[in-house]
């Protein structure tokens, strides 16, 4: 289970976010830009620090500002996919996935590759990928760290309309497979309702609701998204 309890004041933005996430699926982290959702997953990634607050992830406690403690990104067993796929274009395909490999597996390495059908761009460069198959690398060298979670911030945002589509087909057949918890970030309707469990609405830095993805679509926090999610049953 994720434990958070959060306090951040962020230029003008006031975020507070309390919350307790179980050990599977995906929670999808949703509502308008600038509401403070990539701020939050930063903040429990390592990146950014609290003014107040704690992190918990199952037994292990990577933040209590009140204890003094705070555990350095790198050794808080997290996987993040940042919007671009920020992948070393010195490194193949290959050196890119095994770059934060704790304990080598070749047949986990094997099976992500192939979750992902990565296994035809092993050995090219970053540089002749395209942006659909740089974010499926960056996804799989982000797994192949062994995490206890996976935090994703927008991962289709820079895509174009047809790669975006076709990165999201991967996603839903990779979370249906893996078995770690996952915190994506997004303000699509349309990624929200194919990959989410539970969503976490934010507004203006609040976490509003946190509930199960049928009962926020039927409730009238999700009215303002209802003409985009009607319009997307129409395609």
């Amino acid at each position: 289970m994720l434990k958070i309890n959060l306090i951040k004041r962020l230029g003008k933005l006031d975020l507070q976010a309390s919350l307790q996430l179980p050990n599977d699926g995906i929670t999808v982290l949703f509502g308008l830009s600038g509401s403070g959702k990539s701020s939050l997953i930063n903040l429990i990634s390592g990146l950014l620090t609290p003014d107040h607050g704690n992190v918990q992830i199952n037994d292990r406690t990577l933040l209590d500002t009140e204890r003094g403690i705070n555990v350095p990104p790198h050794k808080r067993q997290i996987g993040y996919v940042f919007q671009d796929a920020r992948l070393f274009p010195h490194y193949r395909v290959k050196g890119n996935l095994r770059y934060g490999i704790k304990h080598d597996d070749p047949a986990e390495f094997d099976r992500v590759v192939q979750l992902l059908g990565i296994e035809h761009l092993l050995k090219r460069y970053p540089l002749t990928l395209s942006g659909g198959e740089k974010q499926r690398v960056a996804i799989g060298r982000a797994l192949l760290s062994q995490p206890e979670i996976l935090l994703m911030d927008e991962p289709l945002s820079a895509l174009d309309l047809p790669r975006k589509r076709e990165l999201l087909t991967y996603l839903e057949n990779l979370t249906a497979q893996i078995r770690i918890p996952i915190l994506y970030v997004t303000h699509s309707v349309d990624e929200l309702v194919r990959l989410a469990d539970r969503v976490v609405l934010f507004e203006s830095g609040k976490t509003k609701l946190f509930n199960n993805l049928d009962e926020f679509l039927n409730s009238t926090e999700f009215t303002p998204w209802q003409a985009e999610y009607d319009s997307n049953l129409v395609r």
